[in-house]
């Protein structure tokens, strides 16, 4: 059974990560369209990516105190879609691996712990047989001890 499950979670995390583009799509298109995406959730990424974007240009370049003129707002929307919808694809990659990583733990949490059970067992047999070797020789001294004291019998 939990061989065939290991295929299934691949091919489940595959089909969410597959989902994830047009989802990440369909959140632009739609993102383009409302004016408060536009002016809260995309507009200030935007702004923000094109400002630190230019400012390490512009000292690459050997200027260091150029201003930077921020994008319109047709410009800052369209580039804030696109960093929300490389964003959505990003967070959904990242929580797939997550949830790989956890399932890979879960299994090696249990694979060392089945490991510690059987070594548990195998240290109990041993205590127990040593358990009966030292009462095996035990008793075998004492055997020895009492044919050792039979008087010894002449043949006749």
């Amino acid at each position: 059974m939990v061989v065939g499950a290991f295929p299934i979670a691949k091919l489940l995390m595959l089909g969410v990560r597959q989902i994830s583009r047009p989802l990440a799509n369909s959140l632009k298109a739609s993102a383009r369209r409302s004016e408060f995406f536009k002016a809260y959730v995309c507009q200030p990424p935007a702004q923000a990516y094109h400002w630190f974007e230019m400012k390490l240009k512009m000292r690459m370049m050997g200027f260091k105190n150029a201003q930077v003129q921020p994008l319109n707002e047709e410009m800052a929307a369209e580039l804030g879609s696109e960093l929300l919808g490389e964003a959505i694809v990003f967070i959904v990659g990242g929580a797939c691996i997550m949830a790989e990583y956890m399932r890979q733990s879960a299994n090696s949490a249990k694979k060392e712990e089945e490991l510690h059970s059987t070594l548990r067992n195998l240290e109990q047999q041993v205590a127990h047989f040593s358990l009966t070797v030292e009462e095996m020789d035990a008793r075998l001294r004492e055997t020895n001890r009492l044919v050792l004291s039979l008087p010894a019998q002449r043949p006749k």
